[in-house]
């Protein structure tokens, strides 16, 4: 016999913390593995947010007034996780400048750049590339998840963004995270479920 805990999910952490960054916001995140995230969190350094852990452990995220560009490539652990490459490219396209992303673990993981051009963001891809120029700020519109985590990005890019954002498909983003718009209401989102996204 014998005990045992699974480590944290390092993705939803990552989510929340990108959620943070976008919105300006204040984010407290429990169980946080830092040193899973090392990569991540130094890259959202990068762009401008705040971490202090607290004396109860648990991390304090501080999104800045408005994000700075930065280049990232995609590889396996411990590189940057292909699966934050989606929620990054959201906080891209609200940064000051232009950024780059290389994504080198899976072929065709831009779709959710044509939906976020579809709320102002200004992404050109090109190959395994995508180019990110950073707008002021993202409009809402009505969008479609084609998987998990572009599901997420689109989500968090609504939150951001000024006016209604509808997102469709939403049983992608059930697969990976548990109660995610009860959750961000909890954190102050403006966020429901309609009848029909299941």
């Amino acid at each position: 016999a014998v005990t045992y805990t699974p480590i944290p999910d390092r993705i939803v952490a990552g989510t929340f913390m990108c959620a943070a960054a976008m919105t300006a916001g204040e984010i407290e995140i429990e169980n946080v593995e830092t040193t899973h995230l090392r990569i991540v969190m130094e890259k959202l350094r990068e762009m401008g947010v705040v971490f202090e852990t607290l004396t109860n452990g648990n991390i304090l995220v501080k999104g800045p007034e408005r994000l700075k560009s930065i280049d990232i490539t995609t590889t396996p652990y411990p590189g940057f996780p292909t699966d934050l490459q989606p929620l990054i490219m959201a906080c891209m396209s609200l940064a000051k400048g232009v950024s780059l992303i290389r994504e080198t673990v899976f072929e065709n993981r831009f779709i959710h750049a044509a939906e976020l051009n579809r709320m102002g963001a200004c992404i050109q891809v090109a190959g395994d590339k995508a180019v990110v120029a950073g707008v002021k700020t993202l409009t809402g519109a009505p969008v479609m998840a084609s998987d998990l985590r572009a599901g997420a990005s689109l989500v968090l890019a609504g939150l951001a963004a000024k006016g209604t954002t509808i997102v469709d498909r939403v049983y992608h983003i059930d697969r990976g995270y548990g109660n995610f718009e009860s959750r961000l209401t909890a954190l102050g989102a403006d966020i429901k479920r309609g009848a029909d996204s299941d």
